[in-house]
C-alpha cells in the first residue's frame, strides 16, 4: 500500500467528521491528548483505551491525518505465508508512513501485528493503537507480541464529564444534520445514561428510525426506540 493510497483512504474516512475542529476537549481526554502532542513515545508506540464514545477513535483519526499515517481497523490486518503484511489482502509496502490501528479488540492475526510492530520499530516509525481495554486485559498467544504490547505506553480516556457530554450530544445530532427540538434534547440529556456510548447509540437509533418512517424526532419516537437505554427522569 503506497503512501498516496493510504492518504486517499484516510481522506475518505475523514469525511465521517473525525476532524480536529470537531473534537471536544475535556479533562476526561486530557491525558491522551498530552501524549499525542509529544513528538516521540517510548518504543515509538502508544495505546489509547477507553469505552465507546470517549473519543479515542476521533483522536486516532486526527493524529493519523496530521502525520500522514496508514490508518486501518485491526480486523483488516493479516499476513501471507512469507510474513508479508497485508491490509484487506493488499500488500503494505515499505515506506516512511507511521501506522494508526483502531479497534485492537477485533485483531484476528497476532503474527501480522507482531510483524508490523517489528517493521515499524526497525524503521523508527510510530505506531498508535486504540481499543476498549489496555493490552494487559487481553491474553496473547504469541509471547513476543505480548511482551511488546506490555512495554507500550497506554493512555486511558475516561467517560466524558457533564459539560463535554452536553456538547457531545449536540455535536452527534449536528453531524447527522438532525433538527431536534430543544425540549427533546434536554429530555434526552436527563434520560440517557451518563456515557458517551449511550449517546452514540441513541443518536444512531433515532436517525435510523426517523429516516425509515419519514418523521421528525420526538419524545414519543425516543420512548419507542430507546426503551432499553432510558433511565428514570432525573428532572
Amino acid at each position: 500500500m503506497t503512501r498516496d493510497c493510504a492518504q486517499l483512504a484516510l481522506d475518505l474516512q475523514q469525511s465521517r467528521y473525525f476532524s480536529a475542529e470537531r473534537f471536544i476537549s475535556g479533562s476526561s481526554n486530557a491525558s491522551a491528548r498530552a501524549w499525542l502532542e509529544r513528538k516521540h513515545w517510548p518504543e515509538n508506540r502508544l495505546w489509547l483505551w477507553g469505552a465507546a464514545g470517549t473519543g479515542k477513535t476521533h483522536l486516532l483519526h486526527i493524529w493519523a491525518h496530521q502525520r500522514g499515517a496508514v490508518l486501518f481497523d485491526a480486523s483488516r490486518l493479516s499476513c501471507d505465508e512469507d510474513g508479508a503484511i497485508l491490509i484487506d489482502g493488499q500488500l503494505v509496502e515499505e515506506g516512511d508512513a507511521p501506522f494508526a490501528i483502531d479497534h485492537l479488540e477485533t485483531l484476528q492475526s497476532e503474527i501480522a501485528l507482531l510483524h508490523l510492530l517489528n517493521r515499524a520499530h526497525g524503521a523508527g516509525l510510530s505506531v498508535l493503537m486504540a481499543a476498549r481495554h489496555p493490552p494487559a486485559r487481553r491474553d496473547y498467544s504469541l509471547p513476543d507480541l505480548a511482551s511488546r504490547l506490555r512495554a507500550t505506553v497506554t493512555a486511558g480516556l475516561e467517560e466524558p464529564e457533564d459539560d463535554l457530554r452536553a456538547t457531545l450530544l449536540l455535536s452527534l445530532l449536528a453531524e447527522r444534520q438532525l433538527v431536534v427540538p430543544q425540549s427533546v434534547t434536554e429530555w434526552l440529556w436527563h434520560r440517557l445514561p451518563r456515557t458517551g456510548d449511550a449517546f452514540v447509540q441513541a443518536v444512531e437509533r433515532l436517525d435510523d428510525a426517523a429516516l425509515k418512517r419519514g418523521t421528525s424526532i420526538s419524545r414519543n419516537l425516543a420512548l419507542e426506540v430507546l426503551g432499553d437505554l432510558l433511565c428514570e427522569d432525573e428532572s
